[in-house]
């Protein structure tokens, strides 16, 4: 019971706990939300420029935050839903990510739904990104513009509703910039660790040593006068209580007249 105890008054065990909670709570929420949403990888960075609509000439995050479509950088939820509840009412249709259908294997797509249609009991969808072509969104852009033909081929037939992952149900800007800063440079992860080591240097490492180091004379003399004190006060206590109740006279005394 004892050994228990003085492990859990061990502030090196209690940071350590500490830790392993963060690390347990943001792979529990990762987990719960991909069984929510029903999708194997719930969250993902927008990496391309294609939903990016300029304002002003300008085409970033930063200074549209809250537009209605997609910037680099973004992190979107993915819900996975039943492709006929997928709304195709364009503009106000929604972005889907779905897999190339020239090459399912490589990095998934996300556009706008243009248009769909059934060929042979299968559904299939027409996409864009809203940045786009010459008809960017909210404009009815024209099939030449569409991504079966200028991004993949499919006989112009569109995204076929087995290779949709899911709907984005929402995005957060910002935040994936750090995702792509750690894959854009090859010291980004190499950054990450070495702070992360810094870290467990400064929380752990540093105060072992320090404990284990043997005292300066400072310390000593420190240690031996604090023990004589408390000797003094156990032997002669009368002296110690004088000592503490004795209070010197700061402000002088004035006789009247």
């Amino acid at each position: 019971m004892r050994a228990g105890k003085s492990v859990w008054r061990n502030e090196y065990f209690k940071s350590a706990v500490v830790i392993g909670l963060i690390i347990a709570v943001v792979l529990g929420v990762f987990f719960t939300i991909e069984f929510g949403l029903g999708t194997s990888v719930p969250i993902r960075v927008v990496e391309s420029g294609s939903m990016c609509v300029p304002y002003d000439s300008t085409c970033n995050g930063w200074s549209h935050a809250f537009a209605q479509t997609l910037h680099i950088g973004d992190i979107i939820i993915i819900q996975k839903v039943n492709p006929a509840d997928l709304n195709a009412n364009y503009p106000n249709s929604d972005i889907i990510v779905y897999e190339n259908p020239n090459d399912p294997s490589s990095t998934p797509i996300v556009h706008r739904i243009v248009s769909e249609h059934v060929v042979n009991g299968t559904l299939y969808f027409q996409t864009k990104g809203d940045g786009n072509g010459a008809d960017k969104w909210p404009n009815t852009p024209s099939p030449q513009e569409y991504d079966d033909g200028t991004i993949w081929n499919n006989n112009h037939q569109g995204v076929p509703q087995n290779l949709v992952i899911g709907r984005v149900v929402m995005r957060i800007p910002y935040f994936g910039w750090v995702t792509l800063f750690l894959r854009g440079n090859s010291w980004g992860l190499p950054l990450i660790i070495g702070l992360i080591m810094l870290l467990v240097l400064l929380e752990f490492i540093i105060p072992i040593i320090r404990k284990q180091s043997p005292p300066t004379q400072e310390t000593k003399n420190e240690n031996a006068e604090a023990k004589n004190t408390a000797l003094t006060s156990i032997t002669n206590p009368q002296a110690s209580a004088s000592t503490l109740t004795a209070k010197p006279q700061l402000i002088p005394s004035f006789k009247k007249g």
